[in-house]
């Protein structure tokens, strides 16, 4: 277990300072598009397209971070209502449920990213696939995380009175 352990720490470190990355691109993009539209009175067509792929990226990487912290896999409420034997069932039918959605996001991804492989963006010279990409990508390290995060040491919810 320390192996795989250290393989989903480097790798959703990885994610993170790629999602981060891409995230800064996409501010650095839109603001130069605003200045070049409106300073300069030259609009750039690379920065929009750049800026709306990096961000879409950036969704799809910041969704797989978010299941690998647990942060969507949780019906709080209810979790908290339940005996511990109860909650422990409530979260295998929650991961269940997200581990389905998550399987038929990629197989969709990966269909739709196959059928725009000839279309590209001209403003980019690049395949648009690349941006279609990031659904099964992301939707396959989220399945990764969501399955971490459900596999790794219980976390006790502290109820307040």
């Amino acid at each position: 277990m320390p192996i795989l352990s250290s393989i989903d720490r480097g790798l959703f470190r990885t994610v993170s300072w790629v999602a981060q990355a891409l995230l800064w691109s996409a501010v650095a993009a839109g603001f130069y598009q605003v200045l070049a539209r409106f300073v300069f009175e030259s609009p750039s067509a690379w920065s929009e397209a750049w800026t709306r792929a990096s961000m879409i990226w950036s969704v799809m990487l910041g969704v797989a971070l978010a299941f690998r912290q647990g942060a969507m896999l949780g019906v709080d409420l209810l979790h908290n209502l339940l005996e511990p034997h109860k909650a422990r069932i409530l979260e295998h039918l929650v991961m269940l449920i997200v581990g389905g959605f998550l399987i038929f996001l990629t197989w969709v991804g990966v269909d739709m990213t196959w059928r725009v492989r000839f279309q590209t963006m001209p403003s980019l010279a690049v395949s648009i696939s690349w941006v279609y990409v990031s659904i099964p990508l992301g939707a396959l390290l989220s399945l990764f995380g969501a399955l971490a995060y459900w596999a790794g040491p219980r976390h006790t919810h502290i109820e307040t009175n």
